[in-house]
Formats: structure tokens, C-alpha cells, sequence
């Protein structure tokens, strides 16, 4: 089974705008609690992406690369308004972090994603970090496109 494990922080500065971001589009078919069904296209590419309910910082976690043509007609059958944002990934001291600009009713929030191979790992945090929100569930993406950080 596939498994991802990531922990999240807001972003403050713009030390991390060091590559060209790749813009995304993405929509949720299903946000139950105990999954999500997430369509995203980035760039001429497109995914499927199945993931379960949390333990830890660990989740099961299942992508595919559909067309593109099907992922277009999938986000017209997502749950509420989609979620646009630009990622920027950055190395940093041997860590790969993407860091999502949001767009739309998110603009303004910078949150910054790394993951691990393991909840214990180590890793040296960039100096553009600032709080980490990995437990806070309004930034989880499926929260984010119902309810948009400009509403808070």
C-alpha cells in the first residue's frame, strides 16, 4: 500500500520563490472523512489521487496519471469550486519542499509541504517557515476549496 507522510507549515518571506511555479487546477469527487477522491491537473498532465483517513502523519495515499481530456470533464463533476494554486518547489539542504500559492478566494495563503519516508525523520527547516499547520484541518485542500481562506 502506498503511504504518504508529510507535514505542513505557513510560509512567511519570499526566500522560496526560486523556481517557476507549475499552475494547478484540482476538484474533489468525493471529501468524506474517511477518503477523498482528488482530480488535479498540472500543466498538460493529469492525476487521479485516492486518500484515506489519517494516522499520525501518515495516510494511505494512491495516485494515477489519467488523460488529460478525462481529467478536464472529471473537475466538471467535483464537489464546489475548485482549487487553483501556483507550486513552486524548492530543494533545501537535501529536502524537497512544494510550496502552494494559493489563487481565488484562497490568495494570500503560502503553505509549504515536505514529505518523509518516515514520521521520525529529521530535516533542516528552510528560514522561510513559519508555523507548522500539519494537525489544523482548515488547511487540508479538500477545506480549503468549501471553505476559502478569504472567509475566515
Amino acid at each position: 500500500m502506498a503511504t504518504e507522510i508529510e507535514r505542513k507549515f505557513l510560509v512567511r518571506g519570499e526566500g522560496w520563490r526560486q523556481a517557476a511555479p507549475l499552475e494547478i487546477r484540482q476538484g474533489y469527487l468525493n471529501r468524506d472523512k474517511q477518503r477523498t477522491v482528488r482530480v488535479r491537473i498540472t500543466g498538460a498532465r493529469a492525476y487521479l489521487t485516492v486518500k484515506g483517513m489519517p494516522k499520525g502523519l501518515a495516510r494511505p495515499e494512491f495516485e494515477y496519471e489519467i488523460p488529460l481530456a478525462d481529467a478536464e470533464q472529471m473537475l466538471s463533476l467535483c464537489e464546489g469550486p475548485l482549487l487553483e494554486k501556483r507550486r513552486h518547489v524548492v530543494n533545501h539542504a537535501g529536502t524537497t519542499w512544494e510550496v502552494d500559492e494559493f489563487l481565488g478566494e484562497n490568495a494570500g495563503l503560502i503553505v509549504a509541504e515536505v514529505e518523509l519516508e518516515d514520521e521520525r525523520q529529521s530535516f533542516e527547516r528552510p528560514d522561510w517557515l513559519h508555523t507548522e499547520v500539519t494537525d489544523d484541518p482548515r488547511y487540508l485542500n479538500s477545506n480549503l476549496s468549501m471553505h476559502p481562506y478569504a472567509r475566515w
